[in-house]
């Protein structure tokens, strides 16, 4: 027994024996040698194939097979090359004695070479003093030599037969582990070359010439029997081609494909030449289409070439080679022909040339990159084909358009398929071909490929598949010169719904979509991406009450750790997973799912999958009818414990106490994003730029085009978002400046239109501030001289809408800034036109910030500035507007607040010729203080001031900036002089209830100034803190009113 094992290992070893070395005939006689161990010593297994007298040492494939060549063999035991049966004994036990080659040649029977030698008077020379290597021919090869042939050797044997015996000799002893593949050894007559090949399966050739009873040593060199007599070689491929009549048409083909130089150079090739008649058996019209082609002809011809050597006698069985084209093809053997991809159609073998070995065959081999791509459709496809062909496909697939198909086997063309209809089906079949050649080695996964039908189909990448959508690829894919072909083991389903919508619109998924909601997850069924999804149905959630639910929705940490176990990153289907063995999806929840497909289906922690490979734009569902939960993952809850359990029966969930789930970052939810287009343009004497900012409807969408003129310059910017939009358009006359913004928000934020034109004389800016409001509407006009500025204020029931139009000198240089605030937004946008020049500037930020506009225009010689502050509820309002003349300084500042805040207006104006004070004062409810500081000029002042607020208010506070006091609290520099940097005067007012505006009710100007004049005389509250000392007289005060005259 333990032998039985030492033996069966050694025939494993030497089985494994692939490497082409120059042992490899050595080993294969060891091999036989063990194969024969019971017949004794020296004893060697060979093959024979039945009805002939050729033998082999075989190979092991051979040896297991019982055959060659697909012939059946029997076993012979002969002695081993050197040995020699002892009579009585077993086996070979003895060593063939060593003798000259002459007498060598009777020792392993080829007599008529030792006949030969002796009439060509050879036979000295054999038997004399040098180192011979003699490839004798057998007995079997001079009777298979023609006999016109034979004769005439015999009729000339002092020239002829001498020359040819020579022929078969080298003056060196070459043991068949010398004679390695590929060389070439010198023969003794006229220095010809022999060409020896050594191949993996032991067999070694001397111009095609098997050896078939090597390395017998001889005391004056050795003696190797060959199968054939070998001829004189000298001319190569292309020599033999040329003067060859019945292969002038692959002597053509070889021209035109620019092959037939590389035929006459040095190598190792073997040629499968098809005749003329070969070529007379091709489809009329079809050489003379490949003839026109030089890549095609090139690729036909290399087809039928191979760089190494492959004499008919080193092939034993099929074998599949490469050749100089790329494919491969099969080159086996029947018996004593040769056959190529297992057609017999080789006429004539094994012609020796000085680069390599001719077979001419009776056919063309036509390579798939010489065909076109419908010419590569197989049987398997022919349904594929013919639907192609009958719906008018097949006319637009040429020889010169490129396209790949995607051939789905004629299993996928079901009886539910074949009844669509017509324009239905020739879509489906369009969606079957791509527009561009792609071969099997350019593809990648995640690349998408356009069909016909204009559809980008994804392709995904496994370890064990290639899929494109839902169907998968068979092996087999071909090239074709103008295309390619895939085959496909089902029909391609393009996706045309999200997740999403494919789980709305199937209508099971009720439950999952509400628990998906609930857990603020639903845009991950929206968004872009590749994912896989096991997606319960409402029978998993079956027995739930809803109770149960509401304490699912309520723990939303919990939920998403559940629901997020169903999703793993990247598509998975059915027929991309190794079939038999687990795969492990990684789900967003971090713990892995167990998916197996077994007779193909799926299983998910050994749950079934009913419903699989339903193709979404961003992914694949697979219906479940269970809740998935980790096996590994506790709960800490028992309330949260006995829920799941009610889902969840395929496993025992663990239960810890006070295990409490980790908190999942929602990373992967994809943020909203802005897309930007930008496109300039521009004309000689038109600078013309446009700019387009999209976006998805939640986006704010950009516009903005500036077009440049000699003399106009133009400004156009309109930001856009969702349904309540505004929308203001600015135009002007050639020769202005114009500036056109629009700006558009929800109605959360606030928004602001500003539109400014100029004429000659003066600048026009008309402003619109919408924003939400509880006023329904209210509309205000503010009108002086000899400027005009123009406030109307418009709202809807939910919008406040304020119109302001500013005019001046077109020579005043103009600076306008917005500063905008919403909920997560504050944007400022700021315009700034020296001359004709405009600057806008947008900037955001959070609602912890003040919103500011302010707009700035002046001349050199004096300064407009308009100033505006916005702010939030849970800040204060203000709004500010400075504007002046060459001849006077004029200031208005507005403080503005929510309608449910208290408002106190106040506005103080003045004559040209004076220091005109305008002031506006609105508070909030929760303010009971407002602080004012005026600054007048130094010898006057004219003051009119209006104030407006409901009757929350109930203290205003005034500081009026004078001169400096001295120590008894005295103002020095008296009069109603007002010095920056003075202490203030502290005034008590009364309480003020509603107050128009001065051209609202011109009457309460008196009424109110007498009325702070009289306090004022008073003292008010504070009157004995400021008393002087005792003994001091205190001077009297002036009082000045606080309006001007009434006109």
């Amino acid at each position: 027994m333990h032998q039985l094992t030492v033996l069966t290992l050694v025939l494993v070893a030497l089985c494994s024996l692939r490497s082409v070395d120059s042992s490899a005939y050595d080993k294969i006689v060891t091999h036989s040698r063990i194969r024969a161990r019971k017949e004794g010593p020296n004893v060697c297994a060979l093959q024979q194939v039945m009805g002939t007298n050729k033998k082999y040492f075989s190979t092991c494939r051979n040896w297991y097979k019982g055959s060659i060549c697909g012939k059946k063999a029997v076993v012979l035991y002969e002695c081993c090359p050197g040995y020699m049966k002892l009579e009585g004994m077993k086996g070979c036990p003895a060593v063939a004695p060593i003798d000259h080659v002459y007498g060598t040649l009777g020792l392993v029977k080829a007599t008529t070479t030792q006949q030969y030698t002796d009439m060509s008077k050879l036979r000295e020379e054999i038997e004399g003093k040098g180192s011979f290597t003699m490839f004798a021919p057998s007995n079997d090869a001079w009777d298979q030599l023609a006999p016109e042939m034979r004769s005439a050797l015999e009729s000339n044997v002092n020239i002829e037969l001498y020359n040819a015996l020579h022929f078969h000799m080298v003056n060196r002893r070459f043991l068949t582990k010398d004679l390695k593949n590929d060389i070439t050894v010198t023969s003794m007559y006229n220095d010809l070359g022999l060409y020896i090949n050594h191949y993996s399966n032991g067999i070694v050739t001397v111009n095609c010439a098997r050896i078939i009873h090597g390395n017998q040593i001889a005391t004056n060199g050795v003696v190797h029997v060959i199968d054939r007599v070998i001829g004189f070689v000298s001319n190569t491929i292309k020599g033999v081609l040329d003067v060859n009549d019945d292969l002038s048409s692959f002597s053509a083909a070889a021209l035109a494909s620019g092959m037939m130089d590389k035929l006459d150079q040095p190598g190792h090739y073997t040629l499968f030449a098809p005749t003329n008649e070969a070529f007379d058996k091709l489809a009329p019209g079809h050489l003379e289409r490949i003839m026109g082609d030089k890549a095609v002809i090139a690729a036909l011809v290399n087809y039928h070439l191979l760089n190494s050597v492959q004499c008919s006698e080193a092939i034993m069985s099929g074998t599949t080679y490469e050749t100089a084209e790329g494919s491969t093809i099969e080159i086996g053997c029947d018996g004593d022909s040769l056959t190529v991809n297992g057609i017999k159609m080789v006429l004539k073998k094994d012609i020796v040339t000085t680069n390599g070995v001719i077979h001419l065959i009776d056919r063309v081999l036509i390579p798939d990159s010489a065909k076109e791509v419908m010419e590569l459709v197989g049987e398997t496809q022919s349904t594929f084909s013919d639907m192609v062909s009958e719906l008018g496909l097949a006319a637009a697939l040429g020889p010169k358009t490129e396209y790949t198909l995607l051939a789905p086997v004629n299993t996928a063309f079901t009886k539910e398929v074949m009844t669509t209809d017509q324009s239905f089906l020739k879509y489906i079949l369009e969606n079957h071909i791509l527009k561009l050649k792609i071969t099997l080695n350019e593809l990648y996964n995640g690349q998408l490929l356009e069909t016909w039908a204009g559809k980008l189909l994804r392709v995904f990448i496994y370890r064990t598949a290639v899929c494109i959508e839902n169907a998968c690829m068979m092996r087999g894919g071909k090239e074709g010169s103008n295309g390619a072909l895939h085959v496909m083991k089902s029909l391609i389903t393009p996706a045309e719904k999200t997740i999403y919508q494919l789980l709305v619109v199937d209508g099971r998924f009720k439950i999952f979509l509400s628990l998906m909601e609930t857990a603020g997850l639903t845009d991950l069924l929206q968004q872009e991406g590749s994912y896989t999804i096991f997606a319960p149905t409402d029978d998993a959630f079956e027995g739930l009450s809803k109770e149960d639910l509401s304490l699912l929705k309520s723990d939303l940490n919990a939920l998403r750790v559940i629901l997020l176990y169903h999703f793993s990153n990247g598509v998975f289907i059915n027929g991309g997973l190794e079939g038999g063995v687990t795969n492990l999806l990684k789900t967003i929840q971090g713990n892995n799912l167990q998916v197996k497909s077994v007779n193909n289906s799926i299983l998910v922690n050994s749950v079934g999958v009913p419903d699989s490979d339903l193709m979404a734009t961003n992914g694949v569902i697979h219906v479940v009818k269970n809740v998935l939960y980790p096996a590994d993952l506790p709960v800490g809850r028992q309330d949260l414990l006995v829920l799941l359990k009610k889902l969840i029966k395929y496993i025992q969930i663990k239960f810890v106490s006070g295990f409490s789930y980790s908190e999942i970052p929602l990373t992967f939810i994809i943020p909203d994003s802005t897309k930007v287009i930008r496109v300039i343009e521009g004309e000689p004497s038109i600078t013309t730029v446009t700019r387009v900012i999209e976006n998805e409807p939640k986006l704010t969408h950009v516009t903005r085009v500036i077009d440049n003129k000699p003399t106009i310059t133009k400004v156009t910017r309109v930001i856009e978002t969702e349904p309540s939009v505004a929308t203001v358009v600015v135009e002007g006359e050639p020769v202005i400046t114009k500036v056109t913004r629009v700006v558009q928000g929800d109605p959360s934020n606030t928004k602001v239109t500003r539109v400014i034109e100029g004429k000659p004389s003066q600048s026009t800016v008309t402003r619109v501030i919408d924003g939400q409001s509880s006023i329904t509407k209210v509309t205000r006009v503010i009108e002086t001289e000899p400027s005009v500025t123009r406030v109307v204020v418009e709202g809807e029931p939910v919008i406040t809408k304020v119109t302001r139009v500013v005019q001046g000198d077109p020579s005043n240089t103009e600076v306008t800034r917005v500063i905008e605030g919403d909920p997560s937004f504050t944007k400022v946008t700021r315009v700034i036109k020296p001359s004709q020049s405009t600057v806008t500037r947008v900037i955001e930020g959070k609602p912890s910030q003040s919103t500011v506009t302010r707009v700035i225009e002046g001349k050199p010689s004096q300064s407009t500035v308009t100033r505006v502050i916005e702010g939030k509820p849970s800040q204060s309002t203000v709004t500010r507007v400075i504007e002046g003349k060459p001849s006077q300084s004029t200031v208005t500042r507005v403080i503005e607040g929510k309608p449910s805040q208290s408002t106190v207006t106040r506005v103080i104006q003045g004559k040209p010729s004076q220091s005109t004070v305008t002031r506006v004062i609105d508070g909030k409810p929760s303010q009971s203080t407002v602080t004012r500081v005026i600054d007048g000029k130094p010898s006057q002042s004219t003051v009119t001031r209006v104030i407006d607020g409901q009757s929350s208010i109930t203290k205003v506070t005034r500081v009026i900036e004078g001169g400096d006091l001295n120590v008894d609290g005295q103002r020095v520099g008296g009069g109603a002089r007002f010095t920056a940097g003075s202490e203030p005067h502290i005034i008590e007012v009364p309480d003020l209830t509603r107050i128009t505006t001065i051209h609202g009710n011109p009457n309460l100007i008196d009424e109110e100034s007498e009325r702070i004049t009289k306090i004022i005389k008073e003292g008010g509250k504070y009157a004995a803190a400021r008393k002087g000392p005792a003994g001091i007289k205190r001077r009297a005060r002036l009082v000045r009113r606080h309006h001007k005259p009434r006109q």
